[in-house]
């Protein structure tokens, strides 16, 4: 079992070279973000992730979560880690200064969530679940509201959840049936059961703040009539201490194919009379106010299939460059490490390829993010908010969809040995097959794709995308060597894919959306990993701008060889799922229920 060591010299030069850190530390509010304190954040972050969180990850993945009493008990030393986790301040990093946070970037927050991640995945879901609880109070919350809770959830003293389905519900949220009463002193008593919360209950914080939809009594049905309320776990008194606990309790934990030191609860409310809340903004508004939560959760989780990739890449390499096996295929005088034979190099370049595009992908969304809050002239702050809208189905989708064939790869590299739990490559695999359905399902992404951000406003965020794609394809061409110029004819097939794609989804989806969204998965397939061809090209465009000014760094030319795999092995899917986008509505149609 291998340790994990934070890639610092890639993500350095995905935020320098692609994702813009200089224009990005240039807006108003981020001039702190020297490059100076960032290396430092970058690098302090990741020896807490080594050394910290990483020794926890297989032994609570092999102890997990434990559940007695309606109380949840954290695996061996989650608590002392979480505790070091806010004590050095690590969950205020993105937070707003107003309310104890340290006013960094969002691309410097995702970097090291990708760290934690990496390090144990397990572990930092509890904090990616209070920082979309901070971003729905902070921007819906009431002042008094802000005032009760933002300051400990920033700090991480407190943590939050979000609470959204029920057993009968799944992905439907309009058959939410959970029951808020109002008690005519701006308090609800809250009624009803939740299912599938994250961390609803653990013994690492003094505090837990979950987020709840539910229906107060005269509201429409359907997704119309869904509210917002905040509940906590202690009642906070007015002077700001912790007061008696709340009619809300965990009544069990699920047990699951991975992430087992993740507690997954099953959250009863109003047992005993009701459980206390505060209604967040206006009434049957609350599907609105989750979706901030949602969405800062789906950028989130396409991190965690970048994240785990990354980790597995890493045991897989490690172990190819200790496993001897097999004499190699050109002749030896004995048994090679199998990183000599050329099936098990292709494999690993095809993790470390795909694990590199990703990470430049969700690196550019994230500076995007920064650019669409916080840019001086408001027609940068809207082209950039178009871009982020677009691609956030694909970070959250495409990365998770391309984390579960790394880990899997991973698995392979080793082989009979992957299979043995001591050895943990299957953990990373098990742990990131959930990333494909939290927060809504890779298809439930696609749809979103193809109807909200493509279809609606008739392909004009895809088009901008293309043209940026576009201009990167003129930069290679004006490359000398012809291996430049073969990336350009790969990315340039790969544009037209997405071109006639996007003509297709635009052109049928108002008349035929259901034979339309037969190719949704594909297309947002086709999608990423043409944007992840595009953000390979850009790293190769800028790693030789370093070599031609004489810099000797071998990380350069592996990073162009990289990209020239890239296009070679992943690119080249593009021609068929373009085919899958356009023709293969019909065929899968064809068959009545009967039929299957």
């Amino acid at each position: 079992m291998s340790d994990y060591n934070a890639p610092l010299k890639d993500m350095q030069f995905v935020l320098t070279e692609l994702a813009g850190m200089a224009q990005v530390s240039a807006l108003p509010g981020y001039a702190e973000a020297t490059p100076d304190l960032i290396e430092a954040i970058l690098e302090e972050s990741g020896k807490f992730s080594r050394d910290v969180l990483a020794p926890l990850n297989f032994t609570g993945d092999q102890e997990g979560a434990q559940w007695a009493d309606k109380a949840v008990t954290m695996p061996k030393g989650f608590k002392e880690a979480y505790a070091q986790f806010v004590d050095n301040g690590w969950n205020a990093v993105s937070g707003n200064p107003e309310f104890g946070g340290q006013g960094l970037p969002k691309v410097v927050s995702a970097v090291v969530q990708e760290m934690w991640q990496s390090a144990n995945m397990a572990f930092s879901l509890c904090p990616m679940l209070t920082m979309g609880g901070i971003e729905a109070l902070e921007l819906y919350g009431s002042e008094e509201q802000k005032a009760t809770y933002l300051h400990h959830m920033v700090s991480g003293r407190w943590t939050g959840t979000m609470n959204l389905t029920e057993p009968q519900a799944g992905s439907d949220l309009a058959a939410v049936r959970m029951r808020a009463v109002p008690e005519g002193d701006g308090t609800y008593k809250l009624f009803g059961q939740k299912i599938f919360i994250t961390y609803g209950d653990h013994d690492m914080a003094e505090n837990t703040i979950h987020l709840v939809l539910a229906r107060t009594p005269d509201a429409p049905a359907g997704v119309k009539g869904i509210s917002l309320f905040v509940v906590p776990k202690f009642i906070v008194n007015a002077d700001g201490t912790l007061g008696a606990r709340n009619d809300v309790h965990s009544v069990s934990i699920e047990h699951k194919l991975g992430i087992h030191a993740s507690p997954t609860c099953v959250m009863a409310y109003g047992e005993h009379g009701g459980a206390v809340g505060t209604l967040i903004g206006k009434e049957n508004d609350g599907l609105k106010y989750m979706f901030v939560m949602m969405n800062a959760a789906r950028y989130a989780v396409g991190l965690e299939g970048l994240a785990l990739g990354e980790r597995a890449y890493q045991q897989a390499l490690g172990f190819a460059r200790e496993r001897v096996q097999s004499r190699a295929i050109e002749g030896s005088a004995g048994s090679v490490p199998i990183i000599k034979h050329p099936d098990v190099r292709r494999m690993l370049l095809l993790m470390r390829s795909q694990n590199e595009a990703m990470r430049a992908v969700a690196y550019v969304v994230a500076s995007a993010l920064d650019s669409a809050s916080r840019h001086p002239d408001a027609d940068e702050r809207i082209r950039q908010q178009a871009f982020v809208d677009l691609m956030i189905p694909v970070v959250k989708a495409w990365l998770t969809e391309t984390g579960n064939e790394v880990t899997s790869l991973g698995v392979q590299i080793h082989g009979g040995m992957g299979f043995i739990e001591e050895t943990g490559a299957a953990q990373h695999f098990r742990d990131a097959r959930i990333t494909t359905i939290y927060e809504g399902t890779t298809g439930i992404q696609a749809l979103d794709l193809i109807g909200r951000k493509v279809a609606r406003d008739g392909g004009a965020a895809l088009n901008a995308l293309r043209g940026q794609m576009k201009e990167t394809q003129a930069e290679l061409a004006k490359q000398s060597a012809a291996s430049f110029k073969a990336l350009a004819a790969a990315l340039g097939e790969g544009i037209a894919a997405v071109a006639a794609a996007g003509e297709y989804i635009v052109a049928n989806y108002g008349k035929d959306p259901r034979t339309v969204a037969v190719g949704a998965v594909p297309f947002l397939r086709l999608l990423g990993i043409v944007s992840g061809g595009w953000m390979m090209a850009r790293a190769a465009l800028a790693a030789q701008a370093k070599i031609d000014a004489g810099d000797n760094d071998p990380f350069y030319p592996a990073k162009i060889n990289t990209a020239h795999f890239y296009a070679d092995h992943v690119m080249a899917a593009a021609s068929g799922l373009i085919k899958e986008v356009v023709h293969g509505g019909a065929s899968a149609l064809a068959l009545d229920d009967a039929q299957f």
